[in-house]
């Protein structure tokens, strides 16, 4: 957890300069230790020399963080993570900043849609955000 807590610190800094440093590392890796790992499945993609260069932890119905290396962005591996969340469930929602119009574009070009649009004031970083949800279309015929 320490790894991927120092990727989602270099990942949000790089991509998502807006985005204000509330914590320190250390409380970081608490974080991804004690909060995030013990309530979401995490996958990690990891590159050639074993570091991560992605992560997506999830439940059944909601994407709680979905990161991928600057460097590595835009490269796919984003929509393998959401394929692989979107596998058992009928309905996917997230959260994500009104300002990341990159992760906007992504989640809406793979049927993703807004639900609700906030000025911030309900989430630690104080900033604009939005949920989206994603529903699975009926199979041919109904069901």
């Amino acid at each position: 957890m320490p790894a991927l807590a120092r990727l989602h610190r270099y990942t949000v800094t790089t991509s998502l300069p807006f985005v204000p440093h509330l914590h320190t590392p250390e409380e970081d890796a608490w974080w991804f230790a004690e909060r995030l790992y013990a309530a979401n499945q995490v996958l990690v993609a990891d590159d050639l020399n074993g570091l991560p260069i992605g992560y997506m932890a999830f439940r059944p119905d909601f994407i709680e963080h979905l990161f991928i290396h600057p460097s590595h962005q835009g490269a796919g591996l984003g929509l393998l993570f959401l394929e692989r969340a979107k596998e058992g469930a009928a309905e996917l929602t997230l959260w994500t900043f009104q300002q990341n119009l990159r992760a906007r574009r992504f989640y809406e070009r793979h049927g993703f849609s807004t639900v609700l649009e906030t000025d911030g004031a309900d989430n630690e970083e104080k900033l604009p955000d939005v949920l989206y949800r994603w529903r699975r279309a009926d199979p041919p015929g109904g069901v």
